[in-house]
């Protein structure tokens, strides 16, 4: 077991952490028991409590046991953004025993029947702006029924601040047997028969990116899910009181267990926005006096970026931490100065169910994955012979705790491929490149499957982003390798100018760099963009612009 870390462990907390051995849904069943009528989520101005929310969520269970078919074990197909309907349809799944299936909704209809065909999924729950991205998939996959959410209908429209175009829209009409009104799921008032769940039901089935290949189901358990959700929880210091402001998407598996299932465990409000924008989220914040803040580094880039941000407008803000990438040190410095809050950076994986590691919030570092969590043995071996590696040596994560996944929906071999044996003990392979210092905190170095190989020297691209983040000219950087005739690659860094840098040249980041970084590592090529794509949950898309270099190449 690596134990490097216990040392600076936080005294106030257990090194193990005992999982519940009941679902999910028994979560929200014994919260609203305790909290009927506390406000449970607040969506654009409308407040609801933890009985409408379970009422709501049984009303639609029943409709979907009895009128659809659903049984324990079906998959159902989730398909939303962020919503009061989201938070129902995936309590309202979890109560059949069935199988919540979250896809992304910036899915286009290709994607969408590849997920509905893997899984098998007959029935859908659609937010009604994707429906023409799912509807043609009726009669061309297993999908036999939709049952569609208009997000108006749980909003307020006389709200001074800006609501998204998606959430103000009117109801549309869809005529096809096919295609259900979510009102008419919940006027129907249909009861489930009783759950008959068990804690190592399979009972969430998230899909990774498809970054190496076609998209694969993780398959998690009430029990996976328990794990991180609770040690959030705990980690965290969290209680009851806390008003959370949920930004990520909830399909992704950290909105998912810290913007939602873990406030639902707690019984803590969740003030929940489709869309990110930093002026409303400002608003929120202020208005609702939010504690907590799980983001992605992108998110606070931009927050402190607004010209409105003063001191007194978040000082309700107790915790601010996220994953996905690592926060700039110039923004976490910003971000301290303005709140007194050092930014509190995790790391997991689809196949994790979230963390594996965290900060701890007494003594976190700063683009640091942290230590791993309660009853996580990790460990970074050499990729190639598996050999265990030492303090500060580069190497791929592998790990083994509560919250791994189960394996990859239908696709033995590849679950075989993603665990390895060492000290009698199953690892999961994260494929992630790290290090780890003297003190057991984790550090990534890059992703196995992006390093850059320039004139035989190894470039990882996240290390040379954060140094360019650190120019004073630089709000987001992206680094990829193309190919370059005499090197074999090298190295190209895409750029989005702040304000103050707007004018900066090619030559001038050029120059920079060589007295920042190694020769090598040195960007040959710079682009300045705009915009990065970034995908649903706030991530820098680098293989689109690694796809687009490729076929500049091709063509």
């Amino acid at each position: 077991m690596f134990s490097r870390h216990f040392e600076f462990w936080p005294k106030r907390l257990p090194k193990s952490l005992p999982i519940p051995e009941t679902t999910i849904y028994d979560n929200l069943e014994v919260t609203t028991k305790r909290y009927p009528d506390k406000t449970a989520i607040v969506f654009y101005g409308n407040e609801i409590s933890y009985k409408q929310l379970h009422k709501e969520v049984n009303q639609l269970a029943g409709y979907l046991q009895h009128e659809l078919g659903v049984e324990k074990g079906d998959r159902v197909v989730l398909y939303m953004q962020n919503s009061p309907q989201y938070m129902i349809a995936y309590y309202a799944i979890m109560r059949l025993d069935a199988v919540v299936v979250p896809i992304n909704p910036m899915n286009v209809k290709d994607e969408v029947s590849f997920y509905l065909a893997d899984c098998d999924a007959k029935v859908a729950m659609v937010g009604q702006e994707l429906m023409p991205e799912i509807k043609p998939c009726l009669g061309s996959s297993p999908l036999k029924k939709i049952i569609v959410a208009t997000y108006s209908d749980y909003a307020q429209h006389d709200v001074e601040y800006a609501i998204p175009p998606v959430v103000a829209a009117a109801k549309e009409s869809f005529h096809s047997e096919a295609i259900i009104d979510w009102e008419e799921t919940l006027a129907a008032n249909k009861n489930p028969r009783p759950s008959e769940a068990i804690a190592d039901d399979l009972c969430c089935l998230p899909y990774t990116s498809g970054t190496t290949g076609k998209p694969k189901g993780c398959m998690h358990t009430h029990k996976t899910l328990q794990a991180t959700l609770l040690g959030g929880i705990v980690w965290a210091n969290s209680s009851p009181a806390d008003v959370g402001l949920s930004t990520l998407p909830l399909f992704h598996v950290t909105g998912m267990q810290h913007s939602m299932n873990g406030p639902i465990y707690l019984g803590g409000t969740m003030v929940l926005m489709t869309r990110w924008d930093r002026d409303v989220a400002l608003t929120l914040i202020e208005r609702y006096q939010v504690t907590r803040w799980t983001n992605i580094s992108t998110m606070v880039v931009d927050f402190l970026a607004n010209p409105r941000l003063t001191k007194g407008a978040i000082k309700s803000l107790k915790m601010i931490g996220g994953g996905g990438a690592p926060l700039p040190e110039a923004v976490g410095e910003k971000l301290y100065e303005l709140t007194g809050l050092r930014y509190v950076e995790g790391y997991g994986l689809t196949e994790t169910m979230s963390q594996i590691h965290q900060n701890p919030l007494e003594r976190p570092k700063l683009q640091c994955l942290g230590m791993p969590q309660f009853d996580v043995d990790a460990r970074v071996v050499d990729p190639v012979t598996l050999k265990e590696l030492g303090p500060n040596e580069e190497g791929e994560i592998i790990v083994t705790g509560n919250q791994i996944f189960k394996g990859y929906w239908n696709r033995p071999e590849e679950t075989k491929g993603a665990f390895v044996k060492l000290d009698g003990k199953e690892f999961f392979r994260t494929g992630d490149i790290a290090r780890y210092d003297e003190e057991g905190y984790f550090f990534i170095v890059d992703r196995v499957k992006r390093m850059i190989n320039a004139s035989g020297f190894k470039v990882w691209p996240a290390e040379v982003e954060m140094t360019l983040y650190k120019h004073p000219s630089v709000q987001n950087a992206c680094v990829i390798g193309v190919p370059d005739a005499r090197r074999g690659e090298t190295v190209k860094a895409f750029i989005v100018l702040n304000e103050q840098g707007k004018g900066t040249t090619e030559e001038e980041i050029i120059s920079w760099s060589k007295e920042h970084m190694a020769t090598y590592k040195i960007p040959r090529i710079i682009q300045f963009l705009d915009a990065l794509p970034m995908s649903g949950s706030g991530k820098i898309l680098w293989r689109k612009l690694q796809e687009q270099e490729e076929h500049k190449v091709k063509g």
